[in-house]
């Protein structure tokens, strides 16, 4: 049975994550920040990360809420907040694509990529053990920073092709993962790539396709804005005050805030939950 975009077989997706751009190891508030290739970073990308991993830890808040019974809702299980979940993974997918094309269209930077690329494979790594050991039956051995990690290297080898095969190329493999599944993918071996049939079950699930599909099309389309000079428009037009300024800082540090909020949530809401039951 399909699962569709950013769903394992039987729980909902409850882990997400930011794209490449987030892993920059010196980032800074101050505006038009302009990055080694010459190009100016755009603050409006930092926004929109910033208001997705804003999303990602109300996703999270309430999926804790209701996994300890604090709120019997059920929103958590509700197809609508699992959209959400999916709108938010699909969000971090294409701007993985984005990304790429403003760091590397110029110039590919491979120290700066393999950098990058260790940080979110060692983050990646981190939680398919920590989970292994909190959740053994349903640990996330592919989850949405694995599918970041692969989305990058398959991605940047896309950086110089024209954007309308880059774009054929994106929808070709969202189509696939609806057109092909098979028993023989259902196993966590081969889960990964996105053409099981009945996936296992896992907390976080996010496979190469359709996922990475996202990618290329964030790759496609920024090529296509930045021939159109859309990124000078952008610069022109840059979102300012308080609360802009604070949702960029979230974008900058999306992946530190992706690590910890759930811990945090975590050691929060068990106890009181616990204490409640008493």
């Amino acid at each position: 049975m399909r699962t569709g975009l950013y769903q394992s077989s039987n729980y909902p997706a409850r882990t997400l994550t930011q794209n490449v751009s987030a892993m920059d190891l010196a980032t800074t508030g101050a505006k038009n920040l302009r990055l080694s290739t010459g190009r100016v970073r755009l603050v409006v990308l930092d926004v929109i990360r910033g208001i997705a991993i804003a999303g990602v830890v109300l996703y999270h808040l309430i999926w804790d809420l209701d996994f300890t019974g604090l709120l019997s809702s059920g929103i958590s299980w509700h197809p609508a907040w699992i959209w959400f979940a999916r709108t938010l993974a699909g969000t971090f997918m294409f701007l993985v694509g984005v990304n790429l094309v403003l760091a590397h269209a110029e110039v590919f930077r491979l120290a700066a990529f393999a950098k990058r690329l260790a940080v979110i494979a060692v983050s990646a790594a981190a939680i398919s053990i920590v989970t292994a050991f909190a959740f053994p039956e349903s640990f996330i051995f592919f989850g949405i920073l694995h599918a970041v990690a692969v989305a990058s290297i398959i991605g940047v080898f896309f950086v110089r092709v024209p954007a309308l095969l880059v774009l054929v190329a994106g929808a070709s493999v969202i189509l696939l993962s609806f057109l092909i599944e098979d028993e023989l993918f259902n196993t966590r071996w081969l889960a990964w790539i996105g053409f099981a049939e009945q996936p296992p079950i896992s907390n976080d699930l996010v496979p190469v396709f359709p996922w990475a599909g996202l990618t290329l099309l964030g790759i496609a389309l920024t090529k296509i804005c930045l021939r159109q000079s859309v990124d000078k428009l952008l610069e022109r037009h840059e979102p300012s005050g308080a609360l802009a300024r604070f949702t960029a800082w979230l974008g900058r540090y999306s992946l530190a805030i992706y690590l910890i909020h759930q811990p945090v949530l975590l050691a929060v809401i068990i106890p009181t939950a616990t204490w409640l039951s008493q």
